[in-house]
C-alpha cells in the first residue's frame, strides 16, 4: 500500500498525507457519529472523565463549547470502526508490521471562533518514550485549512534524536513547547484525508478563527508487542486490537 517512495519520505520528513482517503457514504457516517458526540458535549457545564470543554484565560471551563474528548472510542464504539479502516492499517502495517494495536484515541471538534486542540508537541512526550515504533493518525472530516486550524508539522523534526522540553500553559489544556516556526508547513488538506506521522515529530495547530468546524480525530498505532508503562495492555482502557493477523 507504500511505495518505496512513500516510505522513503516518511522516513526523511516524518509524516505522509493521503488526500481524501474517507470518502462518500462512509466519511458521511462519521461524521454523523461526530455531530452527535457534539451535540452531547454542547450540554455539559463542566469537565466529566473523557469530555473536557475550554479554557477561558483563568484556565476556567468554558460552558457549552466543547475542547475534547480524549478515549473517544471508549466513549462511541462506533469510532474504533474507523481506527480499524484497512485502507489506513495497510499503510501503517508496512512502517510497523502488521499485528497493531491502536490507543490514545481523541476527538477535537475545533468549534468556530476560537476552537483549539493542540499546541507544538511531540506526541512520544507523553508517552514517556522515544521509540520510532509508534505511529500517530489524523483523520480530518472536514476540509482543513489555516482559518479554521489546519494542522501545522516540522519536517524531519523526528530525526533529532531527543524529546524536547514542555511546559503547561494554564490558559490551555496539555504541555507545549516552542519551535523555530519558518521551519513550519502548514497541512491544508480536503475532508477525509488521513495523515500518518512518526509520533516523533513535532506538529501543533492553528486555532479555528473562521466561523466553520474542523472536526478531527487522532490515535497512535504501535506494534502489538510493544507495552509502554503507561498503556499497558489489558490495563489501559483506551488501548484497542486495531489488526491481527
Amino acid at each position: 500500500m507504500l511505495t518505496d517512495e512513500q516510505v522513503r519520505q516518511f522516513r526523511e520528513d516524518g509524516y505522509l498525507v493521503f488526500a481524501a482517503l474517507i470518502q462518500g457514504e462512509q466519511l458521511a457516517h462519521y461524521k454523523q457519529v461526530f455531530d452527535e458526540l457534539v451535540a452531547a458535549g454542547c450540554k455539559l457545564t463542566e469537565q466529566v472523565p473523557h469530555w473536557t470543554l475550554e479554557l477561558d484565560e483563568r484556565g476556567e471551563p468554558r460552558a457549552g463549547l466543547l475542547h475534547k474528548i480524549q478515549g473517544v472510542c471508549v466513549v462511541d464504539a462506533r469510532v474504533l470502526e474507523l481506527a480499524r479502516e484497512p485502507a489506513i492499517l495497510d499503510r501503517v502495517a508496512v512502517l510497523i508490521g502488521e499485528n497493531i494495536d491502536v490507543f490514545g484515541t481523541k476527538f477535537f471538534p475545533k468549534l468556530p471562533n476560537g476552537g483549539t486542540s493542540t499546541g507544538w508537541h511531540q506526541d512520544s512526550f507523553y508517552f514517556g518514550t522515544d521509540t520510532d515504533r509508534i505511529i500517530s493518525c489524523g483523520i480530518y472530516l472536514e476540509d482543513s485549512d489555516v482559518e479554521n486550524g489546519c494542522l501545522r508539522v516540522v519536517p524531519g523534526s523526528h530525526r533529532m534524536g531527543e524529546i524536547v522540553e514542555h511546559r503547561r500553559n494554564p490558559s490551555r489544556h496539555g504541555s507545549w513547547t516552542k519551535v523555530d516556526e519558518s521551519q513550519a508547513v502548514d497541512v491544508v488538506i480536503p475532508a477525509g484525508t488521513v495523515v500518518l506521522f512518526s509520533a516523533n515529530l513535532l506538529h501543533g495547530a492553528y486555532d479555528n478563527h473562521s466561523n466553520r468546524t474542523r472536526y478531527s480525530t487522532a490515535w497512535h498505532y504501535m506494534p502489538e508487542d510493544l507495552n509502554p508503562e503507561k498503556f499497558l495492555k489489558g490495563i489501559y482502557e483506551d488501548r484497542h486490537v486495531a489488526c491481527k493477523h
